[in-house]
């Protein structure tokens, strides 16, 4: 498997490709010699010179848990490391291995220089480049299915780029045009938005690249020099599945409270992005593109072996591939027992106790239900699929080795807990993206191939079901305008796929008891792959004490080999103020203009 980027530097004449990188190399492409070896007719003339421009936004999508031998992505109650987090003590000034602290440099195929803040804004500056060279009369010389196909994947990169910018730190001056590095910041157009009015601007943007974007490139005539290779390409789909997104974050609590005070859900916001949703998942059906994985291979979603490429047929949009090779030192060297010595033995991500509680049981109860049969002195047993898949419990096999690692020892003393370094901290392991168990070897893991998702079908499920619940006259039996599924059936396909009945009525009585099922059925299916922080905090529910606590289970292993003297320990207790809402701007931007304020509390 190999990235977009690099697959078109070799589809395309390199001498093009490098041309058009060069132009956005630094702001000097303004005032270029005359005399420069390469014009714009050359960079932008043509579809295959300019769609190797366009490449370069490809190469600024983030690999998330790639920005460092190891870094942490995960900033809510899922997880526990050996050294604490920032985020937990209320520093969100940490984690630069994840949001900044890189120069951009696109030519550079090492996911461990890749950042969200500066990749972030130096696509949005080539997005809005590539938009204007196609406005340039004269100069592109295509078929208006090419220029359709330029713009409209430029549009969902300004769009995609600023999401992600504005879901960790805030709304933004939404730049739509190119700079002058010369020009005065003094007018309105430079002045910080709230993020909600930021949405509404990705919105314009998301819903414009829908309507020029294919369904798949394939079927395309730009897409067939690059026939076969052309999954990861930005569609109609991405289009759509972001524009329901930003307007589903911007009717979200926090979010609409920052905006007009209502700490509530904005139901005209959810309406529009139940429509949105429910236009993709009308066109999903229809084409049988993106279809929910079959249970019996739901891991192709997020790992396979033998450097294949994960995503499965519901994979939307996953990250650009910089180096296949990082897999076993990041995601899964970071996740695994340290005796493995697949990484440098300093780092050990695991769930934390508090957060499995959200896995209910095998017949579709959340485990605090009086009729679960949830046993607390047996609380590895009969819980619901999803569990067995992702989370390594004491007893488990995880490598085919003989000796101590064969089996997780995870009881206070244990191999695992106690004698290597680091250990679990918690009593458990993940394994969503470090496939341990029985079939495991050192081998393997070489080959192995591990990526976040950015967009899945079944989070537009959700978030579909709970557009539709807090749309007007909406609720669980509610539908979108243009989609016939009601909310509680789009929450049940989920459920179903693993395994686990439809809720039951009494979960399904009201907006609110219905929401409690799509936060845990949130958690549970998008456990790990980064959606929990940005949840929480639009839900306004970041400093909920439901949320605060990470807890580790510590117990003695019984003769029999279950567990015994069972007892939740308190580790941390995240510290979360009101300004933990957003993160705070570094202060060198803040000091660019007196409009571009620093965010509220730091």
């Amino acid at each position: 498997m190999k990235s977009i980027k690099l697959r078109y530097t070799k589809l395309f004449s390199a001498k093009i490709l490098l041309s058009a990188l060069l132009l956005v190399g630094c702001e000097s492409y303004l005032d270029r010699a005359p005399e420069a070896d390469i014009t714009e007719k050359v960079a932008f003339g043509n579809f295959n010179s300019f769609q190797g421009f366009v490449e370069e936004m490809y190469g600024c999508i983030m690999d998330p848990n790639k920005g460092g031998a190891w870094n942490p992505y995960l900033f809510a109650d899922e997880t526990l490391n050996n050294s604490p987090y920032a985020f937990d003590n209320g520093n969100y000034w940490g984690a630069e291995s994840y949001f900044y602290g890189q120069s951009v440099n696109t030519t550079n195929n090492d996911s461990r220089t890749k950042r969200i803040w500066e990749y972030a804004w130096y696509a949005i500056r080539k997005s809005n480049i590539a938009l204007e060279k196609l406005d340039q009369e004269g100069l592109f010389q295509g078929t208006q299915e090419e220029k359709d196909h330029l713009r409209g994947q430029a549009l969902f990169f300004r769009g995609w780029f600023y999401f992600e910018i504005c879901r960790y730190w805030g709304g933004m001056p939404y730049i739509n045009r190119v700079l002058s590095p010369t020009e005065e910041m003094t007018t309105e157009e430079f002045k910080r938005l709230s993020f909600q009015e930021t949405a509404k601007k990705m919105a314009a943007d998301f819903r414009a690249a829908a309507d020029l974007l294919p369904v798949h490139w394939d079927k395309s005539q730009p897409g067939q020099a690059t026939m076969g290779h052309n999954r990861d390409r930005i569609n109609k789909f991405h289009a759509l599945g972001y524009l329901g997104k930003s307007l589903l974050y911007a009717a979200s609590p926090m979010i609409n409270q920052e905006a007009t005070g209502v700490n509530a859900f904005d139901p005209e916001l959810s309406k529009q992005a139940a429509e949105a949703f429910g236009e993709l998942l009308k066109l999903a059906d229809e084409t049988g593109q993106y279809k929910l994985q079959p249970w019996a291979s739901w891991t192709d979603i997020f790992w396979r072996w033998n450097w294949e490429r994960p995503g499965g047929t519901e994979a939307i949009m996953m990250p650009t591939v910089f180096q296949r090779d990082r897999v076993r030192w990041s995601a899964l060297g970071g996740t695994v027992p340290s005796s493995f010595g697949l990484n440098s033995g300093t780092s050990a991500d695991v769930p934390t106790h508090n957060f499995i509680k959200n896995y209910g049981m095998a017949n579709g109860l959340p485990i605090d239900d009086p009729n679960s049969g949830f046993n607390p002195s047996d609380p590895w047993t009969g819980r619901e699929p999803r569990f067995y898949k992702d989370i390594v419990v004491d007893g488990d096999q995880i490598h085919n080795a003989a000796g101590n690692d064969r089996f997780a020892q995870l009881y206070n003393g244990g191999f695992h807990r106690n004698q290597i370094n680091p250990p679990s901290v918690t009593g458990y392991y993940a394994k969503r993206y470090s496939p341990i168990g029985p079939n495991f070897t050192t081998s393997l893991a070489n080959a192995l191939q591990a990526y976040v998702p950015y967009l899945r079908l079944s989070d537009i499920y959700l978030m579909y079901a709970e557009a539709v619940n807090f749309s007007p006259n909406g609720g669980p039996k509610a539908v979108a305008s243009n989609y016939t599924l009601t909310a509680e059936k789009a929450v049940n396909m989920i459920r179903n796929r693993a395994q686990l009945p439809d809720l039951l009525a009494k979960y399904t009585t009201s907006k609110d008891s219905f929401f409690e099922e799509i936060v845990r059925e949130r958690a549970v299916e998008l456990a790990f792959e980064g959606a929990r922080f940005c949840d929480l905090r639009r839900w306004n529910r970041n400093a909920d004490p439901r949320y605060l606590n990470k807890t580790a289970i510590d117990f003695n292993r019984g003769a029999n080999g279950k567990p015994i003297n069972l007892s939740e320990r308190l580790v941390v207790k995240r510290a979360v103020e009101r300004k933990h809402n957003w993160l705070p701007v570094q202060v060198a931007f803040t000091r660019m203009y007196k409009d571009f304020p620093q965010n509220p509390g730091w």
